[in-house]
C-alpha cells in the first residue's frame, strides 16, 4: 500500500470560530488523482486552506506531506507550502512582471540564488505546461487558459509531491479545461498526488479519480461516479474517451453524447437535494459562501503567504 500524503482524523474544518466541515476522516495516498465535490458553501476551500494551513486546525488530527497540521509552528509553514503546489481558480499572477519574473519571484522567494540554475528550472516547468515561448509574455497577454498553465507551472517549481488545485477550471472555456486536465492527469502519472475541487462533473466522467463529497456539514466519499468511470477505463486505448463497444445496449449517452456533457449524473442531482438533516448552525453556509467569494487582497502578499 501507497503512504498516505493526507490523513485528517476527527477533524473539525473552522472558519472564523464557526465549524464548516465536522469529524472529518480523510486518508489520501501518494500518486491518488482526487476530487472534491459540493454545493458552493459546503467547505470545500476551506477543507483545501486546511491541508495547506492557510486556516489552522484546532480539533481533530491531521498529516500532511510528513507536516502534523494540529502541532505546526508558524515558522514552518512556508515548508508545508513548498510541499504543496497551489493552483488558484484567479490565478494571482503579478502583473506588474513577465512569466519569467513571476516564476522568478517565487524561486528566489523559496531559497533559490544561483541565476544560471534559476533559468534552467523555468525553461523546465514551462516546456512541462506546454508554454516554453511564452516566458517574455505579461499575464494580460495571455489567455485565460494560458494564465492558468502559467499557475500550474508556479506549482510545479520546487516539485513538489503534492498538487492542490481549487476550482482550476472555473474561469477558463471547456476545451482548455480537458486540456488542463489532461496534464494533471499526466503529472498525477509521474508520481505526484493531484488533489481538485470542481463543480463540472463532466471532468471526473472523462478523467476518473477518487470523488468526495462536502454536504451538511460533513466529508465522504462519494462512489456515485464509479460505473462511469468504469466505462472509461474499459474503452480507452491511448486517448481518453467514453466508449460503447463494451455495453449490451445503446443508452442515450451513447447516442447523444453531446447532450450529456457538463450535466451532473441522476444519482448526484438526487444527493445534492437540501437534506432534511438541517445543521446546527445553518449560518455557517452562508458565512462560508461570503470566504469563497471574497477577494484575497494583493497578489504579491498571497504568493508570498503561500510560499515564503
Amino acid at each position: 500500500m501507497a503512504e498516505a500524503i493526507i490523513k485528517l482524523e476527527g477533524a473539525a474544518i473552522r472558519q472564523q470560530k464557526n465549524t464548516i466541515l465536522k469529524d472529518v476522516n480523510l486518508e489520501i495516498e501518494q500518486g491518488e488523482f482526487v476530487y472534491l465535490i459540493g454545493r458552493v458553501g459546503s467547505g470545500k476551500s476551506s477543507l483545501l486552506k486546511t491541508l495547506y494551513a492557510e486556516l489552522p486546525l484546532e480539533y481533530g488530527k491531521g498529516q500532511v506531506a510528513g507536516f502534523s497540521l494540529n502541532r505546526i509552528k508558524k515558522s514552518q509553514t512556508a515548508l508545508l507550502r513548498r510541499k504543496c503546489g497551489i493552483v488558484f481558480q484567479d490565478f494571482k499572477l503579478l502583473t506588474d512582471r513577465n512569466v519569467n519574473g513571476n516564476l522568478e519571484f517565487v524561486l528566489r522567494a523559496t531559497g533559490w540564488r544561483k541565476k544560471q540554475a534559476i533559468r534552467e528550472r523555468i525553461k523546465e516547468v514551462l516546456e512541462k505546461v506546454g508554454l516554453p515561448d511564452k516566458g517574455e509574455k505579461f499575464p494580460h497577454q495571455l489567455s485565460g487558459g494560458e494564465q492558468q498553465r502559467i499557475v500550474l507551472a508556479r506549482a510545479l517549481l520546487n516539485a513538489p509531491p503534492l498538487i492542490i488545485a481549487d476550482e482550476p477550471t472555473g474561469n477558463i472555456d471547456p476545451e482548455t479545461s480537458f486540456q488542463l486536465m489532461e496534464l494533471l492527469k499526466d503529472i498525477c502519472a509521474g508520481g505526484k498526488t493531484i488533489v481538485i475541487s470542481t463543480h463540472q462533473y463532466d471532468l471526473i466522467k472523462n478523467f476518473p479519480g477518487r470523488v468526495f463529497r462536502c454536504e451538511d456539514g460533513s466529508v465522504k466519499e462519494d462512489f456515485s461516479f464509479a460505473p462511469q468511470q468504469e466505462d472509461v477505463n474499459i474503452t480507452q486505448s491511448g486517448e481518453l474517451e467514453i466508449g460503447t463497444e463494451n455495453r449490451d445496449e445503446p443508452t442515450d449517452t451513447d447516442t447523444h453524447p453531446e447532450e450529456c456533457d457538463g450535466k451532473e449524473p441522476k444519482e448526484v442531482k438526487e444527493e445534492t437535494e437540501i437534506s432534511e438533516n438541517i445543521p446546527e448552525e445553518p449560518e455557517e453556509e452562508t458565512r462560508e459562501k461570503q470566504e469563497d467569494n471574497k477577494t484575497d487582497g494583493d497578489p504579491n502578499d498571497l504568493i508570498k503567504f503561500e510560499l515564503i
